[in-house]
């Protein structure tokens, strides 16, 4: 497995695991199963309501915690200072974890507009120790402009929606430009409609590949990092079995071509979305 470094110095493999609607048993089987195939960055949120089976997969695995980096991210309900801190505890508690190696804001809930507070909050987690790197989910340029001017410090992460068909490219500049990594949900799109693209499957067999290979490979290239979900365990090998081939220049324009202006799997266009 390939990494990245964030500018805070934290090291963070390339490709991680996405645990949404994993839960219980069979979700801790699952998250159990991706860290035996590989993956070392195991993505969950307080909203997933499965921080405890992301933190039960923790204990049950014989990987050394100190090589596992495990994130989750804080909810719109809870952007007040006071409130977010207990949060964060809260997801701790929840996982059994003493502390958490990313914490990011989920949404930034712009309608609300207590997003500032919430960061805050963040930065003084990390100064309490409850977590080590501190970033944001699904915020834009004008959310992140507003946090470096309030409180000076800004984000080593930014996780957004990001796939072939909405391939985000003036977020991308703006995170690369201001040294944040770009975290990519739903890597696949549509998989139902993506993995079917006939584009795609050209490509993929030209590289003796699958399709979800290709996509997450170019988005590996692209400089981000993406955390797939798959419950089944060779799909979960595949999707970090990309490092043995390189998409060319040419071909990872004809994929950046895909993208649309309209292009998000849901009408969640952060500018107005509020997630609680």
């Amino acid at each position: 497995m390939e990494t990245y470094t964030l500018k805070d110095g934290l090291t963070v493999p390339k490709v991680g695991f996405g645990t949404y609607k994993l839960n219980g048993s069979h979700g801790v089987n699952v998250i159990n199963s991706a860290i035996d195939q590989g993956y070392r960055l195991l993505d969950t949120a307080f909203n997933y309501e499965n921080e405890g089976a992301v933190g039960e997969a923790v204990r049950r695995t014989s990987v050394p915690r100190s090589e596992l980096i495990i994130s989750s991210k804080l909810p719109g309900r809870h952007h007040d200072y006071h409130e977010a801190i207990d949060t964060i505890e809260e997801s701790l508690y929840r996982a059994g974890l003493d502390y958490y190696d990313m914490y990011l804001i989920h949404w930034p809930n712009p309608i609300e507009d207590h997003y500032v507070e919430a960061w805050q909050a963040l930065v003084d987690a990390q100064k309490f120790g409850l977590v080590r790197s501190i970033g944001v989910s699904n915020f834009l340029p004008e959310h992140l402009d507003r946090l470096e001017k309030e409180t000076g410090v800004m984000p080593v992460i930014n996780q957004i929606e990001l796939h072939p068909y909405f391939n985000q490219a003036p977020q991308r500049k703006y995170d690369e430009e201001h040294g944040i990594l770009t975290q990519a949900w739903s890597p696949l799109g549509r998989a139902s409609v993506m993995l079917n693209d006939a584009t795609l499957k050209e490509l993929a067999a030209k590289y003796n590949k699958n399709v979800g290979q290709l996509i997450l490979r170019w988005e590996v290239q692209l400089g981000t990092l993406p955390i797939p979900k798959s419950s089944t365990p060779s799909r979960q090998a595949g999707n970090i079995d990309i490092f043995d081939f390189q998409i060319s220049d040419e071909d990872m324009s004809v994929i950046n071509k895909l993208t649309k202006f309209n292009g998000r799997t849901h009408d969640q266009d952060p500018s107005k979305y509020q997630e609680f």
